[in-house]
């Protein structure tokens, strides 16, 4: 079995934490786009009976990441190169209204706390450690989506997140691109420090125009 799945603490429901195990294993590619996934080896990995599992795994389907089919079992969702596109153009209207927001309503707490994540980023990107970048990216956008203060928007955010994350298992972005990366996140900070909605919501814009432009099937 998997490496991810380790006995679960007893904390909230055991279909809960089965759900957010296997989110987690999903959004970071430990399970991959058609790969199949054995209700019995998950129950055993994970410490619970199949019930709670079975519970997860509906909730998963319904979250549009894995499918069932009969004779064929559940299997990891295929990522569906050709809606990238509007996934990118989703989340450049998206990032640029919770910039704009973020930027007016930002807590100096909170925007020490994007800062830390973009320091992190500098620092794996020194160390080499691209298999971190993903996570760190999406504790990025999602703290600044929880800045402007609309659970939608956060809720929204994270939706389009795991779906590029999921993409970047058979698309992974190198070291040079990542740095892309990180070097816009300063140009987005450097607008939501000055506390300028506009200029943030035009750096956003920038930030997912310019990651769009990097993929050649969108």
């Amino acid at each position: 079995m998997n490496s991810w799945a380790k006995s679960l603490p007893v904390a909230k429901s055991k279909a809960d934490l089965a759900y957010e195990s296997l989110h987690r294993a999903i959004a970071e590619g430990d399970l991959k786009p058609g790969e199949r996934v054995n209700m019995d080896e998950l129950s055993r990995a994970l410490g619970v009976s199949k019930i709670p599992v079975r519970e997860a795994v509906k909730r998963l389907e319904a979250d549009g990441l894995l499918v069932s089919r009969p004779h064929a079992g559940v299997t990891v969702a295929a990522v569906d190169v050709a809606e990238m596109r509007g996934v990118f153009l989703a989340r450049e209207a998206i990032e640029a209204l919770v910039a704009e927001l973020a930027a007016a309503r930002i807590t100096e707490e909170r925007l020490t706390a994007v800062e830390a994540v973009q320091a992190d980023m500098r620092a794996a990107l020194a160390n080499g450690e691209l298999t971190a970048m993903a996570e760190l990216n999406s504790r990025f956008h999602g703290l600044l989506a929880e800045a402007a203060g609309y659970r939608v928007l956060a809720e929204l955010t994270d939706q389009l997140l795991l779906t590029v994350r999921r993409y970047r298992v058979t698309a992974p972005l190198d070291a040079t691109s990542w740095e892309t990366v990180a070097a816009e996140h300063e140009a987005l900070l450097v607008a939501v420090r000055a506390r300028d909605p506009r200029a943030a919501a035009d750096a956003a814009r920038l930030h997912m125009r310019s990651q769009a432009d990097q993929e050649p099937t969108v």
